[in-house]
């Protein structure tokens, strides 16, 4: 039997998650993916849908308001079954431009609402507006290779991490993405730049894979977590099946 890391970090948190509701892509709705995780033993989950500039399932051409009213649906959903179950669900996005994509952290549905500027913001744009606030913009799968990604782009000075462990890259119950030289990649690229590593599974449906981050201390809100990674609080990231160090080096199993 390998090693339990849950024990001495048992505080464990899914970082990005779709829902039906906000992602085209994604095939389970926010309830049944916080029930999904609550069953599989997470604290908490990020629902981190597909914004206006990625695949997003809520039609672009509507008002802002009424956008994000629909855009955080899929949160509030999770949100509800959440409360009821007894899982944390905090709430962020999941950025796009042109194929790049940053999970946005720390943010609440009523700053978004308040924020319509960031629907024509440019990722330099973006980080400003985000860390005004004192969110947090995590570079998503930054080396991931596919045909909706026209090419790697990499802006240094405009994130303040990167997902280093994607569970779809490396994890053997992902049906897509897999190759883990995406995620060595990715940690290496951090490495470089003296970054933060987060992980998380990319999920789209109750089919989980596992992964996310797992912590000494149960974390409060977004904010506890926006602190924890800039602050270099201790935490663990996993693949599902395997562990790492928040460097992204793996541990013995």
């Amino acid at each position: 039997m390998g090693k339990d890391y849950r024990k001495e970090y048992p505080y464990f948190y899914e970082t990005h998650l779709h829902t039906s509701e906000a992602s085209a892509c994604a095939k389970s709705n926010g309830a049944d993916m916080a029930a999904a995780c609550r069953a599989a033993g997470y604290t908490g989950i990020f629902v981190t849908d597909h914004n206006w500039g990625g695949n997003t399932a809520v039609d672009r051409g509507l008002p802002w308001e009424e956008f994000v009213g629909r855009f955080v649906s899929g949160y509030e959903a999770a949100r509800r079954t959440g409360e009821r179950i007894g899982l944390d669900v905090f709430f962020g996005w999941e950025a796009g431009y042109h194929g790049t994509e940053f999970l946005i952290y720390g943010l609440s549905p009523s700053w978004l609402l308040a924020h319509p500027q960031l629907r024509e913001a440019s990722v330099e744009e973006q980080f400003s507006i985000v860390h005004e606030d004192g969110g947090l913009v995590i570079h998503a799968h930054p080396f991931r290779e596919e045909y909706y990604i026209p090419k790697i782009r990499l802006f240094p000075s405009f994130v303040d991490g990167v997902e280093g462990i994607n569970a779809t890259h490396s994890s053997p119950k992902s049906h897509s993405h897999n190759k883990r030289e995406f995620d060595e990649k990715a940690v290496a690229y951090a490495r470089e730049h003296a970054f933060p590593v987060t992980a998380g599974s990319d999920i789209h449906s109750t089919h989980l894979l596992g992964g996310g981050m797992a912590f000494k201390r149960r974390l409060q809100d977004g904010q506890d977590f926006v602190r924890a990674v800039r602050n270099g609080e201790p935490y663990l990231l996993t693949n599902g099946e395997e562990w790492y160090d928040k460097n992204g080096i793996a541990l013995p199993s």
